[in-house]
């Protein structure tokens, strides 16, 4: 089963989960009675999602070295550890927060799971915060992009595609 996915309107506190975010999305997977946590869902979205995804990641990482900005495995230990190349900056069965700041743009990715044992939905919202010029004109390049990887990356939570 392929998880039906949606973009909706977002639904969580940007005050407190990114406060001064500019750029807001989220997208809800229906999957049925498919039991999976907050961080089960992160981990086959990151890590078993479509292989193009991290063709589009290594690509990326190599683009935005020469500008000094984070890529994958950068940064300081997470509280919560790692998803991936994403901190869990904080956790419970029900939501993960994961993200981290960096020179020209800050992000959150909030992952909710929510609903009965018959009818579970899993919510992804993403949040930046621009910085400075480079960040706002980054956000605008990958905004695309974004929401076509988040839908399919979605679409891996019930099954994953490796």
């Amino acid at each position: 089963m392929i998880a039906t996915v949606r973009e909706i309107t977002p639904d969580v506190d940007a005050g407190t989960v990114l406060a001064g975010a500019q750029f807001i999305d989220a997208f809800r997977a229906d999957v049925g009675a498919t039991s999976v946590s907050a961080r089960e869902a992160c981990t086959r979205m990151v890590l078993h999602g479509p292989r193009w995804v991290d063709a589009l990641t290594r690509l990326r990482n190599i683009l935005v070295k020469p500008f000094g900005l984070k890529t994958s495995g950068d940064g300081a230990p997470a509280p919560h550890g790692m998803v991936g190349l994403f901190p869990v900056l904080s956790e419970t069965p029900e939501r993960l927060i994961a993200g981290f700041d960096d020179y020209h743009l800050d992000f959150r990715v909030v992952v909710d799971v929510a609903g009965d044992a018959a009818d579970r939905r899993v919510t992804l919202t993403t949040l930046v915060r621009t910085n400075n010029l480079l960040g706002r004109a980054y956000l605008s390049l990958i905004v695309p992009f974004h929401k076509l990887v988040a839908r399919s990356m979605m679409g891996c939570i019930v099954e994953p595609a490796r």
